[in-house]
């Protein structure tokens, strides 16, 4: 990791008092290094960019309660760094969650041929927001029967095989097709009428 700063007590002090002090370009030049090389060896696979304006952004908010103590509280980078860390790990868990919700929703659109009719559906962030609209009207119908739904989230969005679904439920393959085939048209519909209002 980069060297790691000497902690000014004025410079934390300026900035706890004033959150537009134009201290901060002096404070961004000091610990950048340290928080890119942090993210570089924890988490490289995120955009260090985003984290560490996040975590600036956080600080802002911080800083008017924050009292450099290094005797109690430890040293003013371990409290950053720790910052830059929980921001990082929950962008981490964003991103993950954003990549299966992503992939339920692919795994439906294929099991769905003929989902989309407007000339937008190329669009895929216009889509995925229709598409978790529709999802979530359908799974929360309460005229659709419980375990229809609950089967149909196994074996159209989760990606089940159908005769494990079967199986857990203890119902037949035929009447597992049957409801997903029952729920699939209802979710063509609700697209349609969300595509459509869309349109309007």
């Amino acid at each position: 990791m980069a060297d790691i700063p000497t902690t000014s007590t004025t410079l934390l002090r300026d900035l706890a008092h004033d959150s537009q002090h134009a201290r901060w370009g002096e404070f961004v030049a000091r610990y950048r290094p340290m928080m890119e090389a942090f993210m570089r060896e924890r988490f490289p696979s995120l955009d260090a960019d985003d984290v560490i304006q996040e975590t600036l952004i956080e600080l802002i908010q911080v800083f008017p309660v924050y009292h450099y103590s290094p005797k109690e509280k430890g040293h003013f980078h371990n409290y950053l760094t720790g910052i830059l860390r929980h921001r990082a790990l929950r962008k981490r868990g964003e991103e993950k969650r954003r990549e299966e919700f992503t992939g339920k929703l692919q795994r439906v659109e294929e099991a769905a041929p003929g989902l989309w009719s407007s000339a937008e559906s190329e669009d895929s962030a216009w889509r995925e927001s229709l598409m978790e609209i529709a999802l979530q009207q359908l799974l929360s119908d309460t005229t659709i029967h419980e375990r229809t739904r609950l089967v149909f989230a196994r074996v159209a969005v989760n990606g089940e095989r159908p005769d494990d679904v079967a199986a857990a439920f203890g119902i037949t393959r035929n009447a597992v097709d049957q409801m997903k085939s029952r729920l699939m048209a209802r979710l063509k519909e609700l697209v349609a009428a969300l595509e459509k209002a869309d349109e309007a």
